[in-house]
């Protein structure tokens, strides 16, 4: 055997081991190692709606744009509620000298000889007055409620947020209970990654994680929970409440993916984070 078939034996060797050497890195890296690219930033999303309904008068935010917590959203018109104040204000008034009223002729009655007033008089003048003093309370707390109505129409942001999808506008009408805009709350953004199945054994609470969006910027975080079920497609219930099994299996199964919520722990200066874009989770163990 010549020099040069025992060198062209060697390298083919060599680049035959390097090949195996890296596909065997290749393998463990896909198949074994905490990362996925099935991942989705999330944020919390609060849906404003006003506690009275009227027609909005005021609109002094903008789509898509940084509020405050306590910023106004909206003002809802308080002309109405602005009367209800006042009728409340005069029925309280009313209540208040009715009770003084029954209160006075209580203590004249208490005050006569038992021969010119009897007891039960008393007694009933007595109740009388309860009951005043009763009503009374009920305008006080009428007052605050109507009190309570006229502060509600004025809208204001529960959370630091960026409004989104902004879809009302002056002139509209807004029922009470029923949402006219959304808050993605700022301080509330985390990723959720979806890791397959045979990857969860080297995925703990606590491990350190780098989090690359598609944009191309990264994030640093840790893995603050794994969540505990799934929804099983192939055994779904019945109409009956019973497990509705498929009579075929299939041999070919695919290794389900788990959702694994990652704190994001800082974001680099001119990332911008949206609910929903995607990015890829590597976790580096421990």
């Amino acid at each position: 055997m010549t020099i040069r078939n025992i060198v062209g034996f060697v390298a083919t060797a060599i680049i035959f081991l390097v090949a195996i050497l890296l596909g065997r890195v290749l393998w463990v890296h896909y198949m074994d190692e905490p990362w996925t690219r099935d991942a989705r930033v999330r944020a919390e999303i609060v849906n404003v709606a006003p506690d009275v309904s009227g027609a909005v008068v005021d609109l002094p935010v903008k789509d898509n744009q940084l509020v405050k917590k306590g910023d106004l959203l909206m003002q809802i018109d308080p002309s109405h509620y602005e009367i209800a104040v006042e009728q409340a204000q005069a029925a309280v008034a009313a209540r208040k000298a009715e009770l003084q009223m029954k209160r006075d002729d209580a203590k004249r009655r208490a005050d006569m000889d038992s021969l010119v007033v009897s007891k039960e008089s008393r007694e009933n003048a007595t109740h009388t007055a309860s009951a005043a003093e009763a009503s009374y309370q009920q305008a006080l707390a009428a007052l605050d409620a109507a009190k309570l109505n006229l502060a509600r129409t004025r809208v204001v942001s529960p959370v630091d947020g960026y409004i989104t999808n902004l879809n009302v506008f002056r002139g509209d009408y807004a029922t009470a209970g029923a949402a006219k805009l959304a808050i993605v709350d700022s301080h509330s953004f985390w990723v959720y990654g979806y890791f397959e199945e045979t990857k969860l054994p080297h995925v703990h609470i606590g491990d350190k994680a780098d989090i690359r969006l598609m944009s191309g910027g990264t994030l640093e975080g840790h893995v603050e929970s794994i969540s505990r079920g799934i929804y099983d497609r192939d055994n779904p219930q019945s109409r009956e409440l019973l497990a509705d099994v498929n009579p075929t299996f299939n041999w070919v199964r695919l290794a389900q993916r788990v959702p694994v919520r990652v704190k994001i722990d800082s974001v680099p200066d001119g990332v911008v984070l949206a609910a929903g874009i995607t990015c890829t989770v590597v976790v580096r163990q421990s």
